[in-house]
């Protein structure tokens, strides 16, 4: 990771936005509308920040998106980067260490996905509490520079259990049911075959995407609690697998929009009113 990269993109991004975002978001395929939940000061175009890849996937505007969100800075990216888009993965990362940089210690990562888990339907809200990397790649491959985290960074538990608990509470009293499991990340961008579903099952996998893995490992090596939602957008049943389109990814994650829009919503608004939370990393 080039600090003086991350630095150029920081300096560019604080120049059109005074304000020091403690929260950061991510959003997948097809939950760019909840940008426009924002109460938003500014957007900046991905092609407009030094270093910055640009999006190219479906439903990915490509703009960070800087505003509040129950009274507390954020700064949201509406569209991400994935390896199957021919990237690196420390290139699908760098954005992770440039929120870190404007001042976010919290990041939500969120994503639409395949549903491994039977008991899963289109339109569920899956909560990260463990991912299993197949996509064979690290964004911390290569030289370290240890002013950005260490060399070996820990992964016992990349996913913040308190958030998790505070996601639960909050469907709770939005009258929504959620899952917590574990989030299989693969390159992409072809869907998978009933054998590697019923692989990917059988090694511990709930759900199945194409992204977040990188970010994570990113947001781990940079000492940030994060927060991930993965949005059921179709169903991966081996033996009863009919085929998935894009349009139809979309569609339903978009659906899904308002659920994670009352969970993120919580998280900031809970976690504001705890002054040293958003602060604790450091």
């Amino acid at each position: 990771m080039n600090k003086t990269h991350i630095a150029e993109a920081a300096d560019l991004i604080a120049s059109r936005w005074g304000c020091a975002p403690r929260v950061g978001i991510i959003l997948g395929t097809g939950l760019g509308a909840f940008a426009d939940q924002l109460d938003i000061d500014t957007c900046v175009d991905y092609e407009a920040i030094p270093h910055f890849p640009c999006s190219t996937a479906p439903s990915h505007k490509g703009r960070l998106v800087c505003g509040s969100l129950a009274g507390q800075p954020v700064v949201a990216m509406e569209g991400r980067f994935h390896l199957y888009e021919g990237y690196t993965a420390a290139e699908v990362a760098l954005p992770v260490h440039v929120l870190r940089a404007l001042g976010v210690r919290l990041l939500i990562v969120s994503n639409a996905c395949g549903g491994l888990n039977p008991h899963y339907a289109k339109g569920d809200i899956m909560v990260i509490e463990d991912h299993i990397n197949l996509m064979f790649a690290s964004p911390l491959v290569g030289a370290n520079d240890e002013a950005l985290g260490p060399r070996f960074p820990d992964m016992s538990t990349p996913y913040d259990a308190r958030l998790i608990d505070q996601t639960f509470e909050i469907a709770r009293q939005e009258n929504f049911a959620i899952h917590r499991g574990v989030y299989v990340g693969v390159r992409g961008p072809n869907l998978e075959t009933r054998a590697e579903y019923r692989l990917m099952r059988t090694i511990g996998g709930d759900v199945v995407g194409m992204s977040t893995v990188p970010e994570v490992i990113a947001a781990a090596h940079a000492n940030l609690r994060v927060l991930g939602l993965a949005t059921v957008t179709n169903v991966c049943l081996p033996d009863a697998l009919g085929a998935a389109s894009s349009d139809d990814i979309i569609a339903v994650a978009a659906a899904a929009e308002p659920k994670l829009r009352a969970i993120v919503t919580g998280i900031v608004a809970t976690e504001a009113s705890i002054p040293t939370a958003l602060g604790a990393s450091s």
